[in-house]
């Protein structure tokens, strides 16, 4: 897309969505009971899968997170300093004794000559303490993997994505805890580090869609959000993934809630991968029954042979059950079609995709994106989480009981063993625009369709209910004083 085509998005906008409803219990939204918990778990254990990896959106430094403290909010250096000891980072040769000066203190949280934690990457950034170590966000990513993202072989495969100019400092935070990890847990971690690409980069412009400028008169460009991700997620050779954000870890105490409902989340989408390809299967042999080929190898217009294999009974009777089993699992309804054929293709269609079954918590104040589901412009129905700018009607995001704590699992392989390619599965219409500064200056920024938003629009979506004890996100420093985050 070339600078032109962003600046008239930018002036036009996005198109507005055409939103049915709000997810909710049993309207988009599973609640299991323990006994179908149980069988999530049991099925993730004897599933077959052509590998598992856990992919981390970690790019970016944690200024957000210390926002407060560098405006010098008087609320916050005070709370900061008033629990310092209490935080994982607190280092006496660092911060002194109490009692703690709170300028003095946020200073020395924030500037080199002290932690410079306002520079750093939330994931190289001490989180939490235990009696004989302090882990940093990374690595209680490591912690969990080996829980829940254990391969046959012992291996557990990490994929994080982050700035280049962090690597040096996440190979550091990796090499003082791998070794000593792999011989505790008995496992063998294989780490991937991968960059978002430069070339997914956006234009941004001033407050009246002019190209912003920097000093030197060159467009500034900007990142264009966790949707340019996509791009790495495709890049992943493993068929059952695990998506959760850098930030969001808890005090291992909390890691037997966290890893069991991961456990049910990828339970249940290797159960609706099996009950996929086994529609997949049945289509293809009933269809190419009379044809004597399969539907893999079919020529739009052209009839192999003079009987229509997609008006049978028999096939009619398998599109019903097909149609019944799309819209009860993943609220996906299509527009009645013109003859059988259509209508058989049409669901084939919806049905060869990849899935992805995310985990929704109850709405209790937190920002996160929200569930929906939504009419695409062919009259298609489907399940989609949706940011806040999403949503113009203010009465819509108050229906929403639940929210996305971007805890997902993904199958991103066909019923063949083949990848998909995902980046024929986003909607480039639902990016959004969103306000930003840059050295001061008010601009405004183009994000692409997010990655568990737009980006994986056209996926087959599931959303089940997981308790709120699973999510917890550190947004800002002071979330680290939270129960969660305390021994």
């Amino acid at each position: 897309m070339t600078h032109e085509e962003q600046i008239q998005i930018f002036r036009h906008g996005f198109p507005q969505l055409d939103i049915v409803a709000a997810a909710s219990v049993n309207k988009g939204i599973s609640t299991l009971d323990p006994q179908q918990e149980q069988e999530c778990i049991d099925y993730n254990s004897k599933a077959t899968v052509s590998g598992r990896c856990k992919f981390v959106p970690a790019s970016g430094a944690a200024s957000r997170m210390f926002k407060d403290i560098f405006a010098h909010k008087s609320e916050a250096i005070e709370k900061l300093a008033g629990n310092l000891e209490k935080f994982a980072f607190y280092d006496e040769a660092v911060f002194g004794k109490a009692p703690y000066d709170p300028d003095s203190t946020a200073d020395r949280l924030l500037l080199d000559e002290g932690l410079g934690y306002g520079s750093k990457p939330k994931g190289v950034l001490k989180f939490h303490r235990y009696p004989d170590e302090v882990r940093t966000a990374l690595a209680e990513h490591l912690v969990e993997g080996q829980d829940y993202m254990r391969n046959a072989d012992g291996s557990v495969n990490l994929c994080i994505t982050i700035s280049p100019e962090h690597r040096e400092l996440f190979e550091q935070a990796l090499a003082e805890v791998q070794k000593s990890y792999e011989e505790r847990y008995g496992v063998k971690y294989k780490v991937e580090f991968t960059y978002q690409d430069k070339a997914t980069d956006t234009i941004a412009v001033t407050p009246d869609n002019k190209p912003f400028l920097k000093e030197d008169g060159q467009i500034l460009t900007r990142p264009a959000g966790h949707g340019a991700l996509i791009y790495n997620l495709d890049k992943l050779e493993q068929e059952l993934v695990s998506i959760k954000n850098i930030d969001n870890v808890a005090n291992e105490r909390l890691l037997g809630c966290c890893a069991k409902y991961k456990k049910v989340l990828m339970g249940r989408a290797l159960q609706l991968r099996d009950k996929v390809f086994g529609y997949i299967t049945e289509f293809l042999q009933l269809t190419s029954a009379q044809a004597n080929t399969g539907l893999i190898n079919y020529i739009p217009g052209y009839y192999p042979v003079p009987d229509d294999p997609y008006a049978t009974p028999e096939c009619q009777t398998l599109c019903n059950k097909i149609e019944a089993f799309l819209e009860k699992e993943f609220c996906i309804t299509i527009p009645e079609q013109k003859n059988c054929k259509e209508r058989a293709l049409a669901l084939f269609e919806k049905l060869n995709r990849p899935i992805r079954v995310c985990g929704m918590v109850r709405n209790e104040g937190e920002p996160g994106g929200g569930p929906f589901i939504v009419r695409d412009k062919k009259g298609c129905t489907s399940l989609q989480i949706l940011e806040s700018v999403q949503i113009s009607d203010p009465a819509l995001m108050k229906e929403a009981t639940h929210f996305n704590p971007v805890d997902l699992v993904c199958c991103i392989k066909d019923y063949k063993g083949d990848k998909f390619d995902l980046t024929k599965y986003v909607d480039p219409q639902t990016g959004f625009i969103s306000s930003k500064s840059y050295q001061g200056r008010e601009l405004k920024a183009l994000e692409l369709p997010g990655l568990w938003n737009g980006a994986m629009s056209d996926w087959l979506t599931a959303f089940v209910e997981v308790p709120i004890e699973t999510f917890n996100p550190v947004k800002t420093v002071l979330d680290l004083l939270k129960p969660a985050h305390q021994e």
